[in-house]
Formats: structure tokens, C-alpha cells, sequence
């Protein structure tokens, strides 16, 4: 392969064809980038890290200090479970991947941060189907009845626009109240999506968990030299009144 362009693992999966691969990128001064690819989808991208942070930063701000359980849902490149980890409060994080040739990504240490999430002892890769398992009596099956101070989601690219059909009822009021027994009371449960926010889905959560809110988190695309944008959810559980209303942050 070029020197520039390097396959990393091919996998065939029930979601699609699964892709692991490495660019460096001459027009950004030969900056090595990581991509990760489902199907037709992008699912991640190095380049853009930006939002997952935030999706762990924006959840666990909601949080008193204290030592918090964090369930992730969605591995990824790790960037997500990585920002989860640098909050000091954290005592362990659970990551949820259905797909285990990504697992297998970060014990390998062929992607940037496999190997500090797979040494970090607070860390544990679970091989399973999230939405299965928050629809279950066990977010974590090895510890049965186990609640969570939060619950941090990044699989899908919105309520909306799914890697599977059947993840489809999970985003309804119903399965949210399931979602959030698993939560101590006050838990927090946050949520990537590529889409703008959508009041349909701040209405489930709010019945689901009492209060929720959309930022919208903006960031730089230096292929297009332009600004994109978007969305984490943050419900909170509590009896607090809803706030719908989108808040930017830097």
C-alpha cells in the first residue's frame, strides 16, 4: 500500500463491512489520521475528536465530585471512554462494543489510544449489544443489578439515522425509563448525534428522565476550512423542569 494510505483490518460484520484504516494527510502538513468505516458510513474519524470529548466532558459536568461509574456505549477510537477517564471523579468505566474486532483494535494497539485504555485498570471492554442490554435487567452482566452514575452513547449517527433498524425503539420514552433504572438516582445519561437537535427526542427523554438539554457543539473540518456542528444530548434524572432550548459551547 502507499505510504500515505494503509488498510488496517477488513472485517466482515452483520452491520456491514467494517474497515480500520490509516491516512496521512499531505495537505495538513502530513498529519497521521485513523478512520474507521461501516458500509457506505463513516463511523469516526481521528481528525475530528471534538464532540466525543464533549460527549464525556458535557455528561460528567452534570455530576457531583464523587467516585462515579460510567457505562460508554460505543468504543470507537476511544476518545469517549479517554475523556471519561481524566475526570478525576471516576473510579471505573465500562465500554459496551457489540463489534469485537474493534475491541481487538485497541489490545492489538493499532489505534492511537488502544493502548492507555487497555492498561488502564479502571477500564473494561465489554463485548455486547447496548441497546440489548439497557433494554435487560444487567447493564453489566458480570455484575448483575450494578447501577451507573452515567451512561454515555455514541453508536448511532442520530434518533433518527440508524446503524440497524431495530435500534430504532430504543429513542422512545419507553425504552429511556428502562435505560434510566440502571441509573443512581441523579444519574445522567448522554447521547452523541450527528443531526441538529430534535424536540421529539428532548420530549422522550424529559418524560423518561425529568429533565433534558441539547448543546450544540461546534468544531473545525480542516479538509473543508469550515465550521460544522453537532449535537449531545444531557438528561439528567430528578423532577427538575425540562429545558429543550439548545446551549452552545465553544
Amino acid at each position: 500500500m502507499s505510504i500515505n494510505f494503509e488498510e488496517l483490518d477488513y472485517q466482515e460484520t452483520e452491520l456491514g463491512e467494517l474497515i480500520l484504516r490509516r491516512r496521512r494527510m499531505v495537505s495538513l502538513d502530513g498529519a497521521e489520521v485513523f478512520e474507521i468505516k461501516l458500509g457506505d458510513s463513516f463511523l469516526m474519524s481521528s481528525l475530528f475528536t471534538r464532540v466525543e470529548i464533549a460527549l464525556a466532558e458535557l455528561g460528567l459536568a452534570e455530576l457531583d465530585a464523587g467516585e462515579l461509574d460510567v457505562v460508554v456505549g460505543g468504543l470507537g477510537l476511544g476518545y469517549t471512554a479517554r475523556a471519561a477517564l481524566e475526570n478525576p471523579s471516576v473510579k471505573s468505566v465500562v465500554v459496551i462494543e457489540a463489534l469485537p474486532a474493534v475491541i481487538d483494535w485497541h489490545r492489538r494497539g493499532l489505534v492511537p489510544l488502544g493502548a492507555q485504555l487497555s492498561s488502564d485498570p479502571r477500564c473494561r471492554f465489554l463485548r455486547g449489544d447496548f441497546f440489548r442490554l439497557a433494554d435487560g435487567a444487567a447493564l453489566d452482566p458480570e455484575n448483575p443489578g450494578k447501577r451507573f452514575h452515567a451512561v454515555l452513547l455514541d453508536i448511532d449517527h442520530s434518533p433518527r439515522a440508524l446503524l440497524h433498524p431495530r435500534h430504532g425503539s430504543f429513542y422512545e420514552s419507553k425504552a429511556l425509563r428502562r435505560l434510566a433504572a440502571h441509573l443512581h438516582p441523579g444519574g445522567v445519561f448522554a447521547m452523541w448525534s450527528d443531526d441538529p437537535p430534535e424536540e421529539e427526542f428532548l420530549q422522550a427523554l424529559d418524560l423518561a428522565f425529568g429533565s433534558s438539554r441539547a448543546h450544540i457543539v461546534q468544531f473545525h473540518n480542516p479538509l473543508l476550512d469550515c465550521d460544522a456542528a453537532s449535537t449531545v444530548y444531557v438528561a439528567c434524572g430528578g423532577t427538575t423542569t425540562a429545558v429543550s432550548a439548545a446551549a452552545r459551547i465553544p
